[in-house]
């Protein structure tokens, strides 16, 4: 064979070989099994362009974005595929930024990179960026244009925009009406979507009739979703999997399963409906069972069937599935890790995290969750600096995990310093300034949310109500009220019980009575929330009522119940009423007494002056002491001046709350009225020996629906010097009646 012959048939055949391992090349990429594509790759010594694409999208779609970019930047040669195939993979992955600058910088463009860059924008509801891509699309534009603007505005609920474009169309085609019927389906729009469907599409196909079933599907409306499904004149694969996928979300295993075993043809996703219907049914065996019987599994299988597992807590069945996975699945691990998380085996789950080799945002969120849920914030926040990515999701979960750990100064950080916040981080914020003390900052950024346009919901509300019942700001939780009620929210539980709260705790029990009474449904918490505002108030016979009320409704009251009516019963004077409420805990009702339900009953008997039967009760209890126990026995033996056990409750007192100077006080107080100044005394030098500082005083009142706060040693108060005076007149006046006021001043 001649030289130049010789040539032509070695390239023919490096021409063949590279066509061949292309191929296998695409079939890993698509199969997700990316290592092995990489390792294929890796092993040519001939690429052409459609290899080096082929890989950047095997990277991109797996998430591996910066690989990919950095197999692009390598790229000896591009055509505009590599560019549109980047492009893609920023897209694909949300990186709308990085595709824009790619996009920016192409030395050409063809439809279908325009087309790439709308869709993108789209994705992300940027559709004012979108259009003015659209509008600067050189010449005329493509059907495809125009159909990636259209569904962009549909999909987003913009059908006047939608439809304005399709009538600008020069020529429209199938794809073009299924683009808005789509977007009527997907919102939810049923009598627009059958409207448009039956009056202003000139024709339909079976993907037109699929979205009317599916629409009726997402609706959870089975019975019009099969009169429809049953008219489709030529339905294909899909119209059946639409179908069997509404009867497994609606429950309807076994009727699924009869339409499963109906189909003319099945494919791998019909299958994989039938399967995850199983699952969702937690009828596992039965799963594992379907899924050994598949003809073909791709990783969405194999993920169902460990995601199946887990639900039921087979871990280590779970696991050793995994282990058996022909491909890697980013879904397959998260499942596995989600599992190990909600059963607090975090090394575990840290175990397979480090091991994967492409992780999606889902899989990064689940583990960020994981640390914070479980306390280890810590490792969540080196975890949070690490992510390639950060969405929504994983800021709002970081603030989350601050606000658990009451590290309220990192949790507001991270808030401020979001780009974008949705309503979820504004209630984390507010919740967690909420559950850890700070009322008047969670009111400030409750007003706050609503004045950056931001529509609050059940659990703003619940916070914002909380934080006024907290700190009796009757005013602003009357205000927060109307707007429950315009929002929709006013029969939601949580709000609900907050609202009755609120007004029980400002004192204004007839109006919690009220929004209890208003409540279409009520629960425990309701019950309790009512009964602890009468006792507030000292009313203890309608407390009393209502326990009975609610015991005749067929409502079991728990620990929590059984504080409000004690403290009730203390608070009125209720003596025998109070001790045979305790004494029924254990008897009739099966409430175990804590340290709460002992405080009552010391105060309850201190106030009638039976200290040493309250006293005896304290050493017999047989829960876990607390600070309020002793507290209530130190306060009773003020009332009655037993200084005897005032000691012995004063210094146990201390060793819950060393530093706390009220109680050191209060029992100078009750020496100084005994006459024990060397007592005193000793009180004054063992303060100033542990360390005790007095603590200021603090209150805080509305005015103009403002929030004022007042410290007792705040010199920055205005007419502080005046009201000093007075003070200062007024001791010198009462001094000589008791030296004591001397050292409390």
């Amino acid at each position: 064979m001649s030289s130049p012959l010789r040539t032509m048939a070695e390239r023919g055949g490096r021409s063949g070989l590279v066509f061949s391992e292309n191929l296998k090349l695409s079939r890993l990429a698509r199969s997700g099994r990316i290592e092995e594509a990489i390792e294929v790759f890796t092993a040519m010594t001939n690429r052409n362009t459609v290899t080096w694409n082929c890989m950047i999208s095997a990277y991109a779609k797996n998430g591996r974005v910066s690989e990919a970019r950095a197999l692009f930047d390598r790229m000896p040669f591009k055509n505009i595929v590599s560019w549109n195939t980047m492009i893609a993979g920023y897209s694909h992955n949300d990186y709308v930024l990085e595709a824009y600058e790619l996009f920016d910088r192409m030395p050409k463009r063809d439809q279908f990179s325009w087309t790439l860059m709308i869709t993108c924008y789209t994705r992300n509801g940027a559709l004012e960026k979108a259009r003015r891509i659209f509008d600067a699309i050189p010449g005329e534009k493509s059907a495809v244009c125009f159909n990636a603007m259209i569904a962009g505005y549909a999909k987003h609920g913009r059908f006047s925009e939608a439809i304005g474009l399709l009538d600008e169309m020069p020529m429209r085609d199938l794809v073009s009406w299924n683009s808005v019927l789509a977007g009527y389906t997907q919102n939810e729009e049923m009598l627009m979507a059958l409207k448009f469907f039956n009056e202003k599409m000139p024709e339909k196909d079976v993907f037109s009739w699929n979205l009317i079933v599916d629409g009726f599907v997402r609706v959870a409306d089975l019975e019009s979703a099969w009169k429809f499904f049953e008219r489709i004149p030529n339905p294909n694969v899909v119209s059946w999997v639409t179908m069997l996928n509404g009867l497994v979300k609606s429950g309807r295993v076994i009727e699924a399963r009869r339409l499963f075993d109906q189909m003319p043809e099945r494919n791998v996703v019909s299958w994989n409906v039938m399967l995850s219907g199983y699952v969702q049914s937690l009828q596992i065996d039965e799963a594992f069972k379907f899924f050994m019987e598949m003809p073909e599994r791709n990783s969405v299988s194999w993920t169902a069937m460990i995601n199946g597992y887990v639900r039921v807590g087979k871990l280590e069945e779970a696991k050793e599935l995994l282990d058996k996975m022909p491909m890697q699945s980013v879904g397959a691990q998260t499942a596995l890790m989600s599992g190990y998380i909600q059963n607090s085996r975090m090394d575990d789950a840290h175990k397979i995290f480090e091991e994967m080799r492409s992780r999606d945002i889902v899989c990064w969120n689940t583990m960020l969750a994981g640390y914070c849920q479980c306390g280890r914030v810590d490792e969540g926040r080196e975890l949070f600096k690490r992510m390639p990515k950060k969405d929504m999701v994983s800021w709002n979960t970081m603030i989350t995990g601050y606000a658990q750990e009451g590290q309220m100064d990192e949790a507001l950080i991270t808030f401020q310093q979001m780009v974008e916040k949705n309503r979820v981080s504004w209630n984390s914020i507010i919740s967690g300034f909420t559950q850890n003390g700070f009322y008047m900052e969670a009111l400030q950024f409750v007003m706050l949310m609503m004045r950056e346009g931001k529509k609050p919901d059940w659990s703003t509300f619940a916070c914002g109500l909380s934080a006024c019942a907290h700190l009796a700001a009757y005013h602003a939780g009357k205000q927060l009220h109307p707007l429950l009620l315009k929002s929709g929210y006013v029969d939601n539980l949580f709000a609900g019980n907050a609202l009755i709260s609120m007004y029980a705790r400002c004192g204004r029990i007839s109006r919690a009575k009220q929004a209890f009474d208003e409540l279409e449904v009520v629960d425990l918490v309701s019950w309790n929330s009512l009964i602890a505002g009468y006792a507030l108030s000292g009313h203890g016979d309608e407390a009393i009522s209502l326990f009975r009320k609610m015991e005749m409704d067929g409502i079991n009251p728990d620990e929590v119940t059984f504080v409000g009516v004690l403290m009730a019963c203390s608070h009125s004077g209720m003596i025998s009423e109070g001790l045979d409420l305790f004494k029924s805990m254990t008897e009739v009702y099966e409430v175990k007494p804590v340290a709460e339900h002992y405080a009552c009953i010391v105060d309850l008997l201190g106030r009638a002056g039976r200290v040493e039967e309250a006293y005896e009760l304290v050493m017999g209890m047989q829960a876990e002491e607390n600070a309020g126990v002793w507290g209530a026995l130190l306060g009773a033996c003020r009332i009655h001046r037993n200084a005897e056990l005032a000691n012995l409750a004063a210094e146990k007192l201390c060793e819950f709350e060393p530093r706390k100077s009220s109680n050191y006080v209060l029992l100078s107080n009750i020496h100084a009225d005994a006459g024990r100044w060397d007592e005193v005394e000793r009180m004054r030098v063992l303060m100033k020996v542990r360390g005790v500082k007095k603590q200021a005083g603090c209150s805080w009142v509305e005015i103009k629906n403002k929030f004022c706060e007042f410290f007792s040693d705040d010199p920055k108060q205005p007419r502080t010097a005046e009201i000093c005076i007075v003070l200062d007149t007024l001791t010198a006046q009462m001094r000589d009646t008791s030296p004591m006021l001397g050292f409390l001043h």
